[in-house]
Parts: C-alpha cells; structure tokens; sequence
C-alpha cells in the first residue's frame, strides 16, 4: 500500500496495471495557504534537476500532509514530467493559442520528454529518472486546430497526450512509452521493490 501524490488520472491507470495498491493523497492548489509544490523553473537549472527537484518536492510535501492529517504511514509516490524541446522546458499550455504555439513548435521535430519519480518513506528517499525522445510527423495547421478544439492538450506537458487523440502524429518513440504518459512503468516498479512495497 502506498500514497501517490497526483491529480492525474494516467498515473492512477499506470499503477492500477501493475497491481500497486494505493491512495491519492491531494496537496492544496494554492501555494499561498501552504502544502502545494511551486514549479517555476529555477534559473539556469537543468531539465534533469528540474524533474527531479519538482518530483522530490511533491513526494515530501506529500509525506508532511500524511503526519499532519494522522495518516498511517506507508510510502508517499510522486512523479513530475517535463517536454524539453531545444534546450528549453515547454510547459502546460494556459489557453488554446498556447497549446496551438507549443504543437507548432514540436510539429516535424523530435523533442525530449523526462519523467522523475520519487518515493518517501520515513527517513528514506528515492528517486529514478526517465528520459524519452519522441519525433511529431509534420502537422498542418488545421489538424492542430482540431486537435487543441478537442480540449485534450489542456492541463498536458507539452500540450499533447500521446495515450490519446495525439498517438496518430507520433512517428516514433526512443525511451518508454508509460513514462511519457507520466509513470515509467518500469523505474517505478524498482524503485518501489528498493522500499520494499513491491
């Protein structure tokens, strides 16, 4: 039994297919009251730090929120996924021209995806790191516009979901296919056997 600290409905799938039996444990969505993650990329941090530090600092908000609501403890899980695309992190679009700015930058391209993950138990802390490089066929503009009128970019690194409408523009895939859904499948089963829960 484990806590996973994540809103996203991927990672629960994720850890549902591989049988880890766990809880969702929600941090506040307002930094200023306390408990949520600030994820404002640190000036002249690299993308590896960047995941990681986000993936750390999620999992020990999380391990905080278990004592202060008198939780029973069991290990806290959290992830953090970044696009990494010419030496800069392209984000979650805020409206539909961002998410239509961010599919036209990865259009015909290939860009990096990195997934860290994060485990606190007790005085313990793991952490593993995915990295993936996927290429985007060319996309016109129309099948852009579509794709974003679908909502589903919203709310995604990157502004795509490759486990959902955008599979079709993705030529192919270097890394693993569940850590660019945000959960390497893979590196968080070791890492959860090196706790022990698995």
């Amino acid at each position: 039994m484990i806590y996973l600290v994540s809103t996203s409905p991927r990672r629960r799938e994720l850890l549902n297919q591989i049988g880890i039996r766990f809880e969702t444990l929600l941090l506040r969505s307002n930094p200023a009251r306390g408990g949520a993650v600030d994820e404002t990329p640190i000036p002249g941090e690299n993308i590896e730090d960047y995941v990681k530090r986000i993936a750390e600092a999620k999992a020990a908000s999380g391990w905080k929120r278990l004592a202060e609501r008198k939780l029973p403890f069991h290990p806290v899980l959290a992830a953090d996924t970044a696009v990494f695309l010419e030496g800069r992190i392209v984000g979650k679009p805020e409206n539909a021209d961002a998410a239509i700015a961010m599919l036209e930058s990865l259009s015909g391209r290939e860009h990096e995806v990195l997934t860290a993950v994060c485990c606190v138990y007790f005085d313990r802390i793991e952490t593993v790191l995915s990295r993936s490089k996927v290429r985007f066929c060319e996309l016109s503009g129309m099948e852009i516009r579509e794709y974003v009128s679908t909502g589903e970019p919203m709310d995604k690194a990157g502004g795509y979901a490759i486990q959902g409408k955008a599979a079709r523009f993705i030529e192919r895939i270097e890394g693993s296919y569940s850590s660019v859904m945000g959960l390497p499948l893979y590196e968080t089963g070791q890492l959860l056997s090196r706790i022990g829960k698995t």
